[in-house]
């Protein structure tokens, strides 16, 4: 059987629905060439931080100016500086280095911090070829002087200058800490977005009791991450439409979760932890795995099995808004030995 891995997002024909999503290797060339080569259908380098361009500038001109008070006279006996290559110019950089040797869509990725810096390097991002852009919605929302109205307001004018501002397709890569999750998808999609990307992984700080400082840790996807994007795909993929773009974050790591990823509406499941753990090359492993199971249930193109599973076509909508709650409460058995286990593992006091 001739299985038919080609997909649509962000109106783009991708070979693949495996993508490689924005990760620190995916912003090195070499490592760019290897993901293309192993098969994915798209790219989506690093983001670009507004916080790294600002704090960069800031310090430089700290450098250039530091001592000038006590000694203006020397700053003659130094060069002027015709041109600096910062922050913003070396992503740039990389980006057109990237999409030029690249087979497949290379998808530039953005966290800016004020509406004229999400607009500025968006377009700076489409001038360097980008074929689609990323907005990484990332804040916590810590300031208890706004409410979740006016949060919310201001990421969707976010999506509405990036949108207008540009020509090349847009996707917002979002949180799932919205109070109304549904709503704020369907109002993304009417200032302009081409799709979404679900879910941002917030990295949480912790605390070293040696030291007393916070620490922050970078913990990789696991599995059990899988199931939330599962979910509000499975939600959002009727109320959306079949041609508004789902893409699947955090927690694919087999062939199996691409699968579970597609038949609940998504258009392309994204990968990035188990790429970091076992490299560019586990890219065909899951294709593989993808390619066993289709032809093993008689499936012959993504186009056939995406959204095969969703709210819309399950037998039982409401499994995808509680989860079965009661239900899995209930499933749950202690292992007679968990308590003693545990304590071992973290190493509690008898």
């Amino acid at each position: 059987m001739t299985i038919d891995l080609r997909t649509n997002y962000l109106g783009l024909e991708l070979r693949s629905p495996i993508v490689a999503s924005a990760s620190p290797s995916t912003g090195d060339p070499d490592t760019a060439r290897l993901l293309d080569e192993a098969g994915v259908g798209a790219i989506v380098l690093p983001s670009l931080f507004e916080e790294e361009i600002l704090n960069e500038e800031v310090e430089l001109n700290r450098s250039l100016e530091a001592g000038s008070g006590q000694f203006a006279e020397a700053l003659e006996y130094f060069p002027t500086i015709e041109a600096f290559a910062g922050v913003g110019e070396r992503y740039l950089a990389c980006l057109r280095q990237i999409r030029a040797g690249s087979t497949v869509p290379v998808i530039a990725s953005l966290n800016a911090t004020t509406k004229g810096g999400w607009v500025r390097y968006a377009r700076l991002m489409q001038e360097a070829g980008a074929d689609a852009i990323e907005v990484n919605l990332y804040r916590v929302a810590a300031d208890p002087s706004k409410t979740a109205v006016e949060m919310e307001a201001s990421d969707l004018d976010v999506i509405a200058a990036v949108a207008a501002s540009i020509t090349v397709p847009l996707a917002v890569k979002l949180s799932p800490f919205y109070s109304a999750l549904a709503n704020f998808a369907s109002r993304a999609a009417g200032r302009g977005a081409d799709g979404l990307v679900l879910f941002n992984r917030f990295y949480q700080p912790d605390l070293d009791l040696e030291t007393l400082d916070v620490v922050n840790r970078v913990d990789l996807g696991q599995p059990a991450d899988l199931r939330l994007s599962l979910r509000w795909i499975g939600i959002l993929r009727p109320q959306l439409g079949p041609k508004f773009s789902l893409a699947a974050s955090s927690g694919v790591q087999v062939g199996s979760d691409v699968v579970k990823e597609l038949m609940v509406g998504a258009d392309v499941a994204m990968m990035t932890s188990a790429l970091l753990r076992w490299g560019p090359g586990y890219v065909r492993t899951v294709e593989a795995e993808v390619r066993a199971w289709m032809a093993d249930k008689e499936y012959e193109s993504v186009a056939q099995l995406r959204g095969s599973a969703s709210q819309a076509t399950s037998e039982d909508p409401s499994a995808f808004e509680r989860a079965n709650y009661l239900e899995t409460l209930q499933s749950w058995t202690a292992p007679p030995d968990l308590a003693p286990t545990a304590r071992a593992a973290h190493q509690l006091p008898g």
